[in-house]
């Protein structure tokens, strides 16, 4: 276990300390490169001075020398595309081993939750939700029975009242005196003020006639 918890920040470690070390030779061959251009450029000036002389020998030593040039800058050049390998493949390999280091974390976090949240107890929470859910739909229909005087009333009878009021009611609309309809509004020519008529007396008599032809309709 110790193993296990110790040994992943030294792998970590290492990893870092490598690219480290591979971006070092990286930038050292980049630099030989640039000084072996130089010195084959060097060598092509030469040679062309030599050639404006007539020394044909200088020349093609100066040539040799180019090439030689050239042949350790293409080696340098093979070194650094294995180093931009190794580095690729180092990077990929960490970012596998972070992926997967992760992956096991969160699977272990998974693990421990499982045990803090066992089935059974889940199982006795729902079992106690819906014994107290039960409970209190019994409190709740025992409190909404009538108890006391008004257990003993009967339901037939307070019906038989209801109508009873009802039809009490109907009979007094019906008995209540006619509304007469508002009569047409007389046309008035302009400049004339209307005479005020006398408001009309409903005697007795004549609520009686109005209620008898309502009654016989």
């Amino acid at each position: 276990m110790f193993t296990r918890i110790f040994g992943k920040p030294k792998l970590e470690t290492n990893a870092i300390t490598t690219l480290d070390k591979l971006n070092e030779t990286l930038e050292m061959l980049e630099k030989k490169e640039k000084v072996l251009l130089k010195k084959a450029s060097s060598e092509v000036e030469k040679a062309k001075q030599f050639t404006k002389a007539k020394n044909k020998r200088a020349a093609i030593q100066c040539l040799k020398r180019k090439r030689l040039y050239e042949q350790q800058i293409e080696q340098l050049g093979n070194f650094q595309l294995r180093i931009h390998d190794q580095m690729i493949m180092l990077e990929g390999a960490k970012a596998t081993t972070e992926t997967v280091d992760a992956l096991r974390s969160g699977a272990a976090a998974m693990k421990s939750m499982q045990k803090a949240t066992n089935i059974d107890d889940v199982d006795k929470t729902m079992d106690e939700i819906n014994e107290q859910t039960e409970n209190m739909k019994q409190i709740q229909e025992a409190l909404a029975t009538p108890i006391g005087a008004s257990a003993d009333f009967d339901e037939d009878e307070l019906e038989a009242e209801l109508e009873e009021l009802e039809g009490a009611e109907l009979e007094e609309q019906l008995l209540q005196p006619a509304t007469t309809a508002p009569a047409d509004p007389v046309q008035v020519p302009v400049g004339r003020v209307p005479a005020r008529t006398a408001p009309q007396k409903h005697t007795e008599e004549d609520e009686l006639a109005a209620l008898q032809a309502e009654m016989a309709l």
